[in-house]
């Protein structure tokens, strides 16, 4: 048996799921300005997937790699979604 496509299923499931979570933490703590670093490290591991030979590993780079790049548009619709009041907004130290 094969299990390559069940642990890239398994592991596509796990990282999109990983990045909601940061998404809403980096919105909450940094605001839409740490959009650079979901850049950076989509480009970084989608490069690296392209470097890779193994099917596994150059697909879980590709999918971590999209998934940051999504994240970028995310950031900014969760700023949307804290203006509606779906999401606490953090206060300002003063």
């Amino acid at each position: 048996m094969y299990f390559t496509g069940i642990i890239i299923g398994v592991a596509t499931f796990l990282i999109i799921g990983m990045f909601h979570p940061l998404v809403i933490k980096g919105e909450y703590y940094f605001g839409v300005k740490c959009w650079w670093v979901f850049a950076l490290m989509g480009v970084a591991t989608i490069v690296a997937s392209l470097m890779v030979e193994d099917v596994l590993w150059s697909t879980l780079l590709a999918v971590w790699g999209a998934s940051s790049l999504w994240s970028i548009g995310e950031l900014f619709e969760q700023r949307k979604r804290v203006e509606k009041g779906w999401f606490p907004r953090r206060e300002k130290n003063k």
